[in-house]
């Protein structure tokens, strides 16, 4: 079982990281280049440090590229990018507090937060404050109209949860699900959602009320009676990064031999470190590329990021797209700059050259199906298996 050491040395690497990220210095501005700032608002220390951190660090590394080529040229100016954070310690209230400061500094543009719960909670103070947001929540009502503002960032777990389940039942004759969630309204949303699916898919749901607190350590007690079921995948619906290796370590220890899935990004390092072997088969969304369709670009990006961090976590193949697709969308409308109607109207017909893709792909946005409107960043779903301190990839697939 992982050790308390090594629970609080994820949680102080989150802190610090966001200290190390804010101090990075941003290259020298080019002579006569503006200053163009995108905020993020979103979470960087405690369990769920890594989404927030893979999000903070895929900003800065590719707005630090983009400002060693000399920045970016907006209609008839040219800018350097700047990147201002604010850690919403995955708190509400924090998250107003880091939108009212993003607004009090005339930023339009904001990636993140990355929990259900902020991304709701700063919906009023974006609206009022002509402020585009992308967080990486799933609620639909945040991308539904009358709301407008917000931008989903990746994968919605109602899009992947299902072609998971479909495929596991397809390919890997499973029959029965079962499902345990954290007591917070994020993975319980998550749960519903996974219930919903996997009945329409026809398969046996034997377990859908366990829930726990999100600092709980030892999850035996929790996984004891799921386990007795014996279904045929357990869900960890909506599991912070932190408590994954705990939750898959207890129920392999508990004798558990079926498959286990999550529809959260998760970082195979902290899988590596927390669960080891135990965690081998561990199916989860991974970061929109894989080796097989990942561009030069995207290969330069990993090597950036690497070398300025010191590691990369897969999930930050999704999150290189919010920056990209803010500045490509400000260059098809130079007016939105300082007008995000202008930016809306903008996305609906919005294609640019997607630089992290091999062939012909494209940066859009999608959403329709799942919103009624435009709300969401194309990016590739992929999904893959932990195994021995990596990720592969079991399928790529794609929203509309």
């Amino acid at each position: 079982m992982i050790n308390r050491r090594s629970t609080l040395k994820s949680m102080v690497l989150g802190a610090v990281s966001t200290l190390a990220i804010a101090a990075i210095a941003i290259p020298s501005a080019q002579a006569g280049n503006k200053e163009l700032k995108i905020g993020f608002v979103g979470v960087t220390s405690g369990p769920a440090a890594a989404w927030g951190t893979s999000n903070v660090r895929s900003m800065q590394t590719r707005a630090a590229w983009l400002n060693e080529k000399g920045g970016v040229k907006i209609g008839d100016d040219t800018y350097n990018i700047n990147i201002v954070t604010f850690d919403d310690q995955k708190d509400p209230k924090r998250a107003i507090a880091g939108m009212e400061k993003m607004a009090q500094e005339g930023i339009h543009y904001v990636v993140g937060p990355n929990v259900d719960d902020g991304a709701a909670a700063v919906r009023p103070v974006a609206e009022a404050n002509g402020i585009i947001y992308f967080p990486y929540a799933f609620p639909k009502a945040l991308y539904q109209k009358p709301a407008s503002n917000a931008v989903l960032g990746m994968i919605a777990n109602y899009q992947s949860g299902p072609a998971i389940y479909k495929f596991l039942k397809e390919n890997k004759g499973v029959k029965t699900i079962a499902f345990v969630a954290a007591n917070e309204s994020d993975p319980l949303s998550q749960r519903d959602s996974g219930v919903e699916a996997a009945k329409a898919l026809g398969l046996q749901v034997v377990a859908q009320n366990d829930t726990y607190q999100n600092d709980t350590r030892d999850f035996t007690p929790v996984l004891t009676p799921i386990v007795a079921l014996k279904p045929d995948l357990l869900v960890l619906s909506g599991v912070a990064p932190a408590n994954a290796p705990l939750l898959i370590r207890a129920a392999r220890e508990l004798g558990y031999e079926g498959l286990i899935s999550t529809e959260t990004a998760q970082d195979a390092k902290v899988l590596q470190e927390g669960a080891g072997e135990y965690a081998n088969g561990f199916i989860s969304v991974g970061g929109a590329s894989t080796p097989e369709i990942a561009s030069d670009e995207m290969k330069e990006f990993v090597a950036r990021y690497t070398k300025m961090f010191g590691e990369y976590n897969d999930e930050s193949n999704t999150k290189v797209y919010a920056l990209e697709y803010i500045l490509d969308t400000l260059k098809a409308n130079p007016a939105a700059i300082n007008d995000v109607a202008e930016f809306k109207k903008t996305m609906d017909t919005f294609s640019a050259p997607n630089p992290f893709l091999k062939g012909d792909a494209k940066l859009s946005y999608v959403g329709s199906t799942s919103f009624g409107q435009k709300r969401q960043l194309a990016v590739p779903m992929v999904v893959n298996e932990y195994k021995d301190g990596a990720f592969q990839t079991l399928f790529v697939g794609s929203v509309d």
